[in-house]
């Protein structure tokens, strides 16, 4: 596993610490991706509506696909550099795939 995650991001790693400018286009897009989702989020969950039987179960999966998220990152991303920007991007992707659930789950409850 180790050789598949030093393949895949190693040119990133090169990249990012070739001037300090593409190490602040990672930070800074990281950070931007990371306001979007904690955005969708948050947007979704006022649309879906106030905590009951019905949203509790959508409120669980929402978190239990982010949690899958989480640990397919972990396992993914590379733990030995930059781990601070891959903790960044972790949570990023976590919540957006959380938010982008609630949005699918949201439209197709609206049509029905």
């Amino acid at each position: 596993m180790n050789e598949l995650t030093e393949s895949l991001f190693q040119p990133l790693r090169t990249w990012a610490e070739i001037s300090a400018g593409n190490w602040n286009i990672l930070i800074v897009g990281g950070f931007v991706l990371f306001m979007i989702s904690i955005g969708v989020m948050f947007m979704c969950w006022r649309m879906i509506g106030e905590e009951d039987e019905r949203t509790k179960g959508i409120y669980l999966q929402s978190a239990a696909i982010a949690f899958l998220v989480l640990v397919l990152c972990d396992i993914l991303f590379p733990k030995e550099y930059m781990w601070q920007v891959f903790f960044l991007f972790k949570y990023s992707f976590a919540f957006l795939a959380g938010g982008i659930y609630l949005a699918t789950r949201y439209l197709r409850d609206r049509t029905v």
